[in-house]
Formats: C-alpha cells, structure tokens, sequence
C-alpha cells in the first residue's frame, strides 16, 4: 500500500468521527460495562463514560441500550470522556421549560428529599428548591409528602441560572378559597353535614365544615343540660351536624348537633302532667337544688325547699351525691323554657298539718341544734318538725352577738314552745323561758345611784359594755364616759360606775362612768 494511500484512509477513518462539546446533550450507546461504569459510543474517537448510578431507573439496560447524555468534559486527566445522564436530563428539562414558565406560573411536581433550610423538588426532570417557610406543609406527615404530587406557584425564576425557587402556600390559599366556595354553594338550613371539631370555647365549639368554620353553640349540643362543651367534645372529633343558618356575606354558620335527634321536650306535658311520681338519678348538685334526669335529655329541679317538710333550710350539697338514685314528684312544667319543677315533700303528708295538735305554747319539748343564723339557731324537734330559737330568746341578762356563743351544732337541748304558725311552717322556741325572769331582783340589787365595780366586755361605737357579775351586763353610754377614755379600754379592764337608769320591761342597765 502506498503512502499516499495510507493517508487518504486516515483521513477517511477520522472524517466518520465527530466533534463533540463540553455541554452537549448527545446519543450514544452503551459498548461495555465494568463494576462501575458504562462505556458509551458517542461517535468520537474516544469514548465515553457514564457512572453505573446513573443507569438505575432505566430497565433492560444492557450492551447496544440507546441513552442521551451531557458531556461534562471532553478529555480528564486519564483522557476519558466523562458524561453524565442526569444533567442531560436536567438541561432537557431546562430547554423544555424554560420558553414555557414564567413567575407566578403554577407547575406540578413531586419532593426528591429534604435539605437545610427545605426541600429538592422534581420538576419535570428539573431540580427546584422549596423554601420551608413557603411550603405549607404543616400538618402533613414526611410519608405523604415523599409519596404525593404536589402543586407549586413559581416564586422565582433565572433562566440564564437555572435557578427555579417554587411556593407552595399560595397554591394551597388558592385551593381552600375554592375548597370554601364550593361548602358556601353546598350549604342549606336544615341540611346535615359532617365535620370535625377545630376549637373548645366556655360557650361552644368551632366545627369545620371542610373549608368553612361554623359555631356549634352549648345550647345546641344537647337537649340535655351541660356545664361545659368539653363534656361532649374534644378537638379532632368527627361528627355530623345540622345547618341552623348561615350568613356568607359574615362568614357565619350556626350548627346544632341536638336538632339531629327527636326533640324529648315535644310531648313532655302528656308524659309528665302534674302530680306524676317518677325515679331518676342526681346528675348535678348546688347549693339551691338538686338537677335530676328522670329521662335522657329530661332534666328537672328539686329545689332545697321541697326536699323536707321538717326543715325550712336544708343544704342539698350534705344530702344527696351525683349518681343517687331518687323518687319525685312533678309539680310544674314549662316546656317553653324547658323546667320542670320536682318535690320530694309532696311524696309525704305534710307534718304540718298536725304541728299545732304536736306542740302548744309553753309545752317544753327536746331537740337537737342542726345549723345556725345570725339571728337565732334551728332545732330538729322529735317529731323531725324543725323550730327556732331567736337570739333574744336565749338569755334573760346576757348580751348574745352569734347564738354560737350559747349553741354548739348536734347539741341536745331542752326548750319551750312559744307560738305555732303551722300555715307559715313556723315553730318557736325559748331557751331563757326555762328559767324565772331575774329582772325584779337585778331591779332591786342595782338601785340608781349605786357605784360598782364593773369589767369591760365589749367597746362599741354606741358605749362600752361592761358586766356587773355573771351573766349581768350593762351599758355605758358614750355620753357618759369621756371619748379618750373610752378608747383605751379592752375587753378585762375594771371600771368603776355609777347606775343611773333600770329598765325592767327592755331587760337593760344604764351606767355612768363619770363618778
């Protein structure tokens, strides 16, 4: 062969080659395959290689297999041609997109991974960053957001970059404004809906409707009575509920939840008329009363004053626990305001009747201190009638400021019927009844004009109290008895006086300090 042969085959040989760029997006196919790499036949009179890692979403992959690739660079340190399938694909995306989207466009995608500060999303082979603070994935779980297609706005966009920064939270206002005008147009009184409940308040709780928020108020929760819409509900509860009304020009929506069940008030006069004895159990107990369901979602009051006819002031919190089970009798129903008034009394005669045949004025009869006011002391009389003791009927001489300073609550004690009332339930008692009246010798043993020696037993604003001897107190009016002076007694001070005014029928002692 000769040379110039040689040279006319070179050159035909290197002619079939092609120039390849750094950059370039080009087809080969695979001619070998090692541990590591794939050996690519680009056309030029090197070949190629492409990272085995690069190959692992494509199925089949074998000698002869087609791909497109990018060339990183034409010849490294050892000479190769390093190509890289990925960025081939990123750059495709880029050539495909990049005359198409614009800010502000919406684009689908789905999350490649997590990184610092948010999240590698797959934009039709581009990689795009999701800012945290724009990603609106609150609420939802890492599994679903590796897992779901999501909806994106373009945020930012640099083409000449390739640098795409995607949003998500305008994407999602943009669907729940939707998602809510879609519930407005669905909505309607008297339709039922399911929801789930998004907040607690002391007067009710806020239901979402799947968009639109409606206030289920307490008083709609149960035709029962409830302290607390806790009682019945939780945040994240499932339930249906009726349409009340709704406003869409306020965003209001009023739901009911007992509205759903057969109102048990509809027939409560036939099955409760006046007079009707029934059972139930105590559900709430306060100081006035005692609540009692006699049906579900039927409630009614006995009041503190129809438990007994024996006492006219009973304490129902002493009485009765929540879960007792008691019979009663109805006595008034209001089916407007939903009351129904109970009676334990009226189960029983009323021993009433009977109290002025039981106990006559003067009669002594025993009995038992059960409670105390400011102005007397209750006593539980045998017959379990309950009587007074007013506070100035418990001492002939001695001054009482609190009947406790007598009485002891349980205490036994005899005493004297003074009147009978029994239409207004009234029995009272005497306790200094049982004793001779003193005042004619107290008369005689202080005459006016007489000086003593007096203790201190009380400093008011009227007088200072002082006591002759036992049980015998007398008053020294302000005006007789110097203003300073006064003021520095204590209760145990001696204190000589003067006796200048007895007053038998008022049981009183008036006395002079100026002596």
């Amino acid at each position: 062969m000769t040379e110039n042969t040689t040279n006319v085959m070179t050159e035909m040989y290197y002619e079939t080659f092609r120039d390849v760029k750094e950059g370039e997006i080009v087809k080969g196919k695979i001619v070998a395959l090692n541990a590591k790499e794939a050996v690519i036949d680009v056309g030029f009179k090197s070949e190629g290689f492409l990272s085995l890692e690069e190959l692992r979403n494509i199925e089949n992959v074998g000698l002869g297999t087609e791909v497109e690739v990018l060339v990183e660079s034409v010849e490294d340190d050892e000479g190769k041609i390093i190509l890289s399938r990925t960025k081939a694909e990123k750059l495709r995306g880029w050539m495909k997109l990049g005359d198409t989207i614009n800010e502000g466009d919406f684009v689908d995608g789905r999350v490649l991974k997590q990184v610092k500060g948010g999240f590698i999303v797959d934009i039709e082979g581009i990689e795009a960053f999701l800012p945290m603070s724009l990603s609106a994935f609150k609420g939802v779980s890492m599994d679903e957001i590796m897992t779901s297609k999501f909806k994106f706005q373009i945020a930012k966009l640099n083409k000449m970059r390739r640098n795409l920064i995607l949003s998500r939270r305008e994407v999602v206002q943009k669907e729940r404004e939707e998602v809510r005008e879609k519930v407005w147009g669905e909505l309607a009184k008297g339709q039922r809906r399911k929801g789930v409940v998004k907040g607690i308040t002391d007067f009710g709780a806020f239901i979402d409707l799947g968009g639109v928020d409606g206030l289920l108020h307490i008083t709609d929760m149960s035709w029962t009575r409830i302290n607390h819409p806790s009682e019945m509900l939780s945040v994240g509860d499932k339930l249906e509920v009726f349409i009340l009304d709704f406003d869409k020009g306020n965003s209001k929506v009023s739901l009911g939840l007992k509205q759903i069940k057969e109102n048990p008030w509809a027939d409560i006069y036939g099955k409760y008329p006046p007079g009707t004895r029934v059972k139930g159990k105590v559900v709430n107990v306060m100081p006035y009363g005692v609540f009692v369901e006699i049906e579900r979602g039927i409630e009614g009051l006995l009041h503190s004053s129809e438990i007994t006819w024996q006492k006219k002031l009973v304490n129902p919190q002493e009485m009765f626990k929540v879960g007792n089970e008691v019979e009663v009798q109805v006595i008034n129903v209001d089916k407007d305001s939903k009351r129904i008034s109970l009676s334990m009394k009226q189960l029983e005669i009323n021993p009433w009747l009977e109290a002025g045949k039981l106990y006559t004025a003067g009669s002594v009869v025993k009995g038992k201190v059960r409670g105390f006011t400011d102005y007397g002391a209750f006593v539980e009389l045998e017959s379990g009638l309950e009587g007074m003791i007013h506070i100035s009927d418990m001492s002939w001489t001695k001054k009482i400021n609190h009947p406790q300073d007598i009485l002891q609550k349980g205490q036994d004690v005899e005493v004297i019927v003074l009147a009978v009332d029994p239409d207004n339930r009234k029995i009272n008692l005497g306790l200094k009844q049982l004793k001779t009246n003193p005042w004619n010798e107290i008369a005689g043993k202080y005459p006016v004009g007489l000086e003593v020696e007096a203790e201190v037993v009380l400093n008011s604003n009227f007088g200072v109290f002082v006591k002759l001897e036992e049980d015998v107190e007398a008053l020294v009016y302000s005006s007789e008895i110097e203003k300073e002076r006064a003021e520095a007694l204590k209760p145990g001070d001696k204190l000589v006086v003067k006796i200048i005014k007895v007053d038998v029928d008022q049981m009183k002692i008036g006395v002079s300090a100026k002596v």
